[in-house]
């Protein structure tokens, strides 16, 4: 009962956090976003042994570069072309059954692009046309949101077949399933409400953030188990670490800048 209610207690503040930056102004939401950031480096950087501090001021320079000097859409598209490549490479590391020992050069690319390229991506997302894009932004945390709660009770309820049980036991088909039809429903739904994007580009949004946020779980799962840790951090207390609750949107947030351009250049 305690740890319920500990976990719930977490949760709401946590929810609270966030959306008080996204409709508080857009400066707290990249300050907000930034500090997860760091959060999410330390706590990758402690899992997988990489020695040095260097790591944080790779990522605070690139993010400063990128979020506040505004560069041309030449200089994005490289940043965002390397960051889907680590994470596409990141893939084959996690399907991959052989043992694989990671360099501190990967390890400091990995954590660069992977890490600080998702946590820019994900602030950038909503700037279009220097307008801050609010109920965009929020769009995509709901998303995520119900594809995890709807893909745990589905999962819970109705799972049989293990997903990829040699990086994540519990994880079922039926649970995956479940949440990717809710996050349907709910893109429907938002999509009656936020007229930025039209039904179709909501539903080929909510099933490119829950397929790409859904590899992002179980990769970090991956790089834990190779740790031997349960979570990333404990510094939400009930749900571990800032990387345990951001790790779907840390790897889904280059696909989803990279959707969202498409459905501005085709429009």
């Amino acid at each position: 009962m305690k740890e319920i209610l500990r976990r719930s207690i977490t949760g709401v503040i946590y929810v609270v956090l966030l959306l008080g930056s996204v409709f508080l102004s857009s400066d707290a939401f990249d300050f907000l976003f930034m500090a997860f950031g760091l959060a999410c480096l330390y706590e990758f950087k402690r899992i997988v042994r990489l020695k040095g501090y260097y790591i944080f001021a790779a990522y605070l320079t690139l993010w400063w570069i990128f979020i506040y000097l505004v560069p041309g859409d030449s200089v994005v598209t490289i940043l965002m072309l390397l960051t889907l490549t680590v994470n596409l490479a990141l893939l084959v590391f996690l399907f991959s059954k052989r043992p694989r020992k990671f360099t501190d050069f990967q390890k400091f690319v990995i954590a660069v692009f992977y890490i600080g390229g998702g946590f820019i991506f994900l602030t950038m997302i909503p700037y279009k046309e220097d307008n801050f894009a609010q109920f965009l932004i929020m769009g995509i945390f709901i998303l995520i949101w119900v594809n995890d709660t709807f893909a745990y009770l589905v999962g819970r309820t109705l799972g049989r077949t293990k997903l990829y049980p040699a990086v994540s036991p519990k994880k079922t088909i039926e649970g995956s399933l479940g949440g990717l039809i809710f996050a349907l429903i709910s893109a429907y739904i938002m999509s009656c409400y936020e007229s930025q994007l039209s039904l179709m580009e909501w539903m080929a949004l909510a099933s490119v953030i829950v397929i790409a946020g859904s590899l992002g779980d179980l990769l970090e799962s991956k790089f834990k188990r190779m740790a031997g840790v349960k979570d990333s951090g404990a510094i939400l207390p009930g749900h571990g670490g800032i990387w345990d609750r951001l790790d779907s949107l840390v790897f889904a947030a280059p696909f989803a800048y990279l959707v969202l351009n498409i459905f501005s250049y085709v429009s």
